[in-house]
């Protein structure tokens, strides 16, 4: 039992350490596959992390949200999921909590996290 679980672990490792880092207030997309019947499909999720959850990649889960036709919409993901083709980090957001729950209260202007600021030096050559 404890083989399986090991392997479990490097399998998740492996597959998380291939994807972005990412936290509360950053804003990624998700391209994951649908499988409908014999076919499947890629589908993009866009929106807000709001919680990071879990302490090993086997066990971690990330929330998403975001607001599709004036209604908030939730998605819960593992990391260790074979359904993600892919994470985007579109923004990378300045929040002070690590569970931005607060943001299911808001909307409109009030709803929007300010863009993290980032110095880039440039190269030259």
């Amino acid at each position: 039992m404890d083989l399986i679980k090991v392997v479990n672990d490097a399998f998740a490792n492996e597959k998380a350490s291939g994807y972005p880092k990412f936290k509360a207030g950053d804003t990624i997309t998700v391209t994951y596959r649908i499988k409908e019947g014999d076919k499947e499909r890629l589908q993009k999720f866009r929106g807000v992390v709001i919680q990071l959850r879990g302490a090993t990649p086997a066990t971690k889960t990330f929330t998403i949200r975001k607001i599709s036709n004036g209604v908030g919409v939730e998605r819960i993901f593992p990391f260790s999921s074979p359904f993600i083709d892919s994470i985007e980090l579109n923004k990378v957001g300045k929040v002070r909590r690590a569970r931005i729950f607060y943001l299911r209260n808001l909307s409109g202007k009030k709803a929007r996290i300010k863009e993290k600021k980032m110095n880039l030096v440039k190269e030259e050559a």
